[in-house]
C-alpha cells in the first residue's frame, strides 16, 4: 500500500505581456497574499532593468538564468536499516526548473536595501554569469551530491 498520498499536477497560467508559461509559474512563486498584479510589476519592472542595462531582452536572460540554476542531481534522505543516508538522485522534468527559481528568488529576497525588482534582476544577471547566491546553491548541491556518490546504490 502506498505511503504517500497523489500529487496532482499544477496548471500554471502564462503571464499577461509575454504569454509565457514559466513567468506565469514566477509570477505564482514571488506571489504573496494573491497579489498577483504586484508580482508582475516586480517581474516586468526587472526584466526592463535588465534590458536597460545589457540591451538584451528580460526574457532571454530570464531563460538563460533558468538553465543555469537548474541543478542536475539532488540529495534525498532514504533510511536504510536503522541509518539515515543521503542518497544522490537525478533531478527530472519540472522539479529542475522549480528549484532554480526557488533558489533565484531565495537569492534576490536575501539581498539587502533596494527594491525587490532591482535585487530580482541583479540575482538573473548573477546567474546568466554563473555566479550569485543561486549558482552557489547550485554548485553546493552539486558538491554534496558528488560527496555522497558512494551510496548511490541505494537509489
Amino acid at each position: 500500500m502506498a505511503r504517500k498520498k497523489k500529487v496532482y499536477k499544477k496548471h500554471w497560467k502564462p503571464d499577461v505581456k509575454y504569454n509565457s508559461l514559466i513567468i506565469g509559474r514566477f509570477v505564482g512563486y514571488l506571489m504573496l497574499s494573491g497579489k498577483r498584479t504586484t508580482a508582475e510589476r516586480i517581474i516586468y519592472d526587472a526584466f526592463d532593468i535588465i534590458h536597460e542595462k545589457t540591451k538584451k531582452g528580460g526574457l532571454n536572460v530570464f531563460e538563460q538564468a533558468i538553465k543555469n540554476v537548474s541543478p542536475l542531481m539532488e540529495l534525498k534522505g532514504r533510511r536504510v536499516g536503522g541509518a539515515n543516508y543521503q542518497v544522490p538522485i537525478p533531478v527530472i522534468g519540472d522539479r529542475r526548473v522549480t528549484l532554480a527559481m526557488r533558489w533565484i528568488l531565495a537569492g534576490a529576497k536575501s539581498r539587502s536595501g533596494k527594491a525587490m525588482s532591482m535585487r530580482l534582476a541583479e540575482e538573473l544577471l548573477d546567474a546568466t554569469e554563473k555566479k550569485g547566491s543561486a549558482m552557489k546553491k547550485r554548485e553546493d548541491t552539486h558538491r554534496m551530491a558528488e560527496a555522497n556518490k558512494a551510496f548511490a546504490h541505494f537509489a
